[in-house]
């Protein structure tokens, strides 16, 4: 799962997401979640032409860490794949998945899991907007 379970560059197509679901699928669970963090277009009423993600060297130990022990929390496998760098409007930013015995379960374990990475996991983002200006978020 550590491949799977990592911060990358690399852009996060449907190839990334069938490999984090895989990673979390087994043969007890009937529901698999998985959640796609997208950029979009507007911000706060402001138009955005873009995100510079920055992560932090130790992200990818964080993101272990986090995924392991929103694991034990659950009892339910987890697994994501943030990616940093230059992402423009549309593109996908996060992926997340949770598996579980039933539907709400994998839910909410999928909702926890993404507040955590945004809560704990380094990586901040400098929004772009259309006018020129620039704003970090989550320093």
């Amino acid at each position: 799962m550590d491949e799977v379970v990592r911060v990358t560059q690399e852009v996060l197509d449907d190839a990334v997401g069938r490999a984090v679901e895989a990673a979390v699928a087994a043969p007890e669970c009937g529901a698999v979640v998985t959640f796609r963090g997208v950029v979009r277009s507007d911000d706060g009423g402001r138009d955005v032409t873009s995100l510079d993600y920055e992560a932090h060297p130790d992200a990818t130990a964080v993101l272990q860490k986090v995924c392991q022990a929103v694991a034990a929390e659950t009892g339910l496998r987890v697994a994501a794949t943030p990616r940093y760098g230059h992402l423009e409007v549309g593109d996908v930013a996060l992926v997340a998945s949770a598996s579980a015995g039933h539907r709400k379960e994998a839910f909410e374990a999928c909702s926890l899991l993404v507040e955590r990475i945004k809560a704990e996991v380094p990586i901040w983002k400098k929004q772009q907007f259309t006018d020129g200006e620039s704003e970090w978020v989550g320093l």
